[in-house]
């Protein structure tokens, strides 16, 4: 891949959910210099990014309170597509009312199923109800076109500002920490070493014999390479076809990754590496 492609900070980045949405706030921070292109699942995310729509895709993939974004993980293995970058996003939750409203006049909060845990506190305090969203950002326009002092979003100052809301409460979330971190996603990989500081993304199913799980990552630990991820999800529908996703310090060809992915390739029937990217200055 040229560094014309892998650098992109001018051209079109697709991201899940409307004008304010978190992903949105992903997109400005981590490629200012893009335009964006609203989607309405990850899917068609991915699929902007393949059939040319988009030259890159803002996926989130887990939040430090929440836990993995659903679907995500079994979503980039079949792809098609490589990630390029990472990027981790301060989620502040606030409360977005109409003008002139007050969180005593809140009877319900709409958001997103994965930011109203990350509230849930504040909500029980004011004896607000969590409504369920398909879109933070979409919670904020429908607040907005409601006009209605106790209709209010979950949602983020973006969102306020793109749709003329009023922020009753800021920063409402439970945990001081709550981050969310975002994959930039591209049509070709990158693999070259530019950044000091590397994480190697892949994924990998075990050889239906007894300890291979055991035997597969005791590469790793030989080898000293740390392993900052490691998740499985089920192929298939499948009970017993199990897939692995991980994430490690470190590039391919550093000696000590490349004897453990060696190693790995013994007890695997599939591995796929899924990108190889700087890592974030939230890692460092």
């Amino acid at each position: 891949m040229s560094a014309s492609v892998a650098d992109t900070r001018s051209g079109l980045i697709s991201f899940q959910g409307e004008p304010g949405a978190y992903s949105h706030q992903a997109c400005a921070q981590a490629r200012p210099g893009m335009e964006v292109l609203p989607c309405g699942t990850f899917e068609e995310v991915v699929e902007s990014v393949r059939d040319g729509r988009a030259d890159l895709g803002m996926l989130a993939v887990e939040n430090s309170t929440y836990g993995r974004v659903a679907d995500v993980h079994s979503l980039l293995p079949n792809s098609g597509l490589h990630i390029i970058d990472e990027t981790f996003v301060r989620v502040h939750v606030n409360l977005l009312g109409v003008k002139g409203a007050r969180v005593a006049d809140v009877r319900e909060a709409h958001g997103h199923v994965v930011i109203l845990p990350q509230c849930a506190g504040f909500l029980r305090e004011h004896n607000i109800r969590g409504v369920i969203s398909s879109d933070n950002a979409k919670a904020a326009r429908e607040a907005a076109e409601a006009n209605d002092p106790s209709h209010a979003a979950l949602a983020s100052e973006l969102a306020a500002e793109i749709y003329g809301l009023d922020v009753l409460a800021r920063h409402i979330e439970d945990h001081a920490n709550n981050t969310t971190r975002f994959l930039v996603m591209s049509r070709a990989p990158d693999h070259r070493r530019r950044a000091e500081k590397m994480v190697t993304t892949f994924t990998f199913q075990v050889r239906n014999i007894p300890a291979a799980l055991y035997k597969a990552l005791g590469g790793f630990a030989t080898n000293g390479v740390n392993m900052t991820k490691l998740e499985s999800y089920m192929v298939g529908g499948h009970f017993t076809a199990t897939a692995f996703y991980a994430d490690v310090e470190g590039h391919p060809e550093d000696p000590a990754l490349a004897r453990a992915l060696e190693e790995l390739s013994y007890f695997t029937t599939e591995l796929n590496i899924l990108g190889v990217y700087p890592a974030s200055g939230e890692r460092r």
